[in-house]
């Protein structure tokens, strides 16, 4: 369904475009010489050269830069207090369009969108709004879900892990939707959660995997940018098992252990936010993409989806039309909605 969602390419001109502010790293980058009006920024919280969450966002914000001809702007930031320091230098630039990166960057949002109402503030992943800041939405737990079909039909120990970088919330509720999808084809099953601590640790991230793959876990859904990368290294040293990518299709990374990636579309959904915007047409309020809008989909690697039995892939299919039809529904979702 996907086209590839992101080109490794693009982190290199992106370190050539770096430079640093007084806090965090910093890239802008200007297509019409300060001829544009239209202003958009975009924070997140670890290095867009993850070859995931944050760098599909960074080509979310080249994508509008490209088709919109928009000026543009990127900052990293580390804590709390820079979220907000950041979000007001873009206010105080006149900005039309401001992205924070993550579930995390709701508060600062909050506490500063007020002073600058004529900037549009939205937090992805974020699950509240108000006045000038909304929230983007992604339907991830369902594409998790069929991810935990094939892991559990693909395990051979019984035995699955989850790792992810933090316990944030929309990270905890696709974990959740990954041993559903298991345990509807293998109740047997057992998974294994373990949080990194961090997104960025490489190091730690492959000593986690290492430590699930030791106790016996042969398939591994990881949700963690940056230090995902270590656990695609461990998966990619191990015999015999199997690893997910997460955010963006990052089947590329490890081709001959990776069954599948739950990826998300940013570019186009960060493209359809600011073509709003700069429209005049934006409505506040929360932004729901997932499978149905085709920003998010769970992408098979198909150097391995052979491999997969053609009962789950067809089991699969099945599960992919109820939820385009708006008939599929998870059971912890159903309990939830009861």
């Amino acid at each position: 369904m996907f086209s590839t969602l992101f080109h490794i390419a693009v982190f290199t001109y992106a370190a050539a475009l770096g430079g640093c502010s007084s806090r965090g790293q910093r890239s802008t980058t200007d297509s019409s010489s300060q001829a544009t009006s239209f202003k958009v920024a975009l924070l997140t919280p670890g290095a867009i050269s993850d070859q995931s969450w944050n760098g599909g966002a960074y080509q979310g914000l080249l994508r509008i830069r490209d088709s919109l001809g928009a000026q543009i702007s990127h900052i990293q930031t580390k804590t709390p207090a820079e979220f907000e320091e950041n979000f007001r230098q873009y206010g105080n630039q006149h900005f039309d369009l401001v992205f924070g990166h993550g579930f995390e960057f709701q508060d600062a949002a909050r506490a500063v969108a007020p002073s600058y109402p004529a900037t549009q503030y939205v937090v992805t992943s974020g699950n509240t709004s108000s006045g000038n800041v909304s929230g983007m939405v992604f339907g991830f737990a369902e594409p998790s879900y069929l991810a935990g079909m094939i892991a559990g039909t693909m395990t051979r120990t019984n035995r699955l892990g989850v790792i992810g970088g933090t316990e944030l919330p929309p990270v905890r509720e696709s974990f959740v939707a990954f041993e559903e999808g298991v345990h509807s084809v293998n109740a047997a099953a057992k998974v294994v959660t373990a949080y990194i601590g961090n997104w960025d640790d490489v190091s730690a991230g492959k000593e986690q995997a290492l430590a699930q793959l030791a106790s016996g876990v042969d398939v591994i859904f990881q949700n963690a940018d940056a230090a995902g990368l270590g656990i695609f290294q461990a998966v990619r040293e191990a015999t015999g098992a199997f690893v997910f990518g997460t955010n963006s299709n990052q089947n590329d990374i490890a081709p001959e252990v990776t069954l599948g990636s739950v990826a998300i579309d940013l570019p186009h959904a960060f493209l359809t936010v600011a073509r709003q915007v700069r429209n005049h047409t934006f409505t506040p309020g929360i932004i729901k993409l997932g499978m149905r809008e085709q920003v998010v989909d769970l992408v098979l690697n198909p150097r391995l989806s052979s491999r997969i039995p053609s009962a789950t892939r067809k089991a699969v299919d099945s599960a992919r039309a109820l939820i385009a039809a708006g008939k599929f529904s998870r059971p912890s979702a159903s309990a939830a909605a009861r």
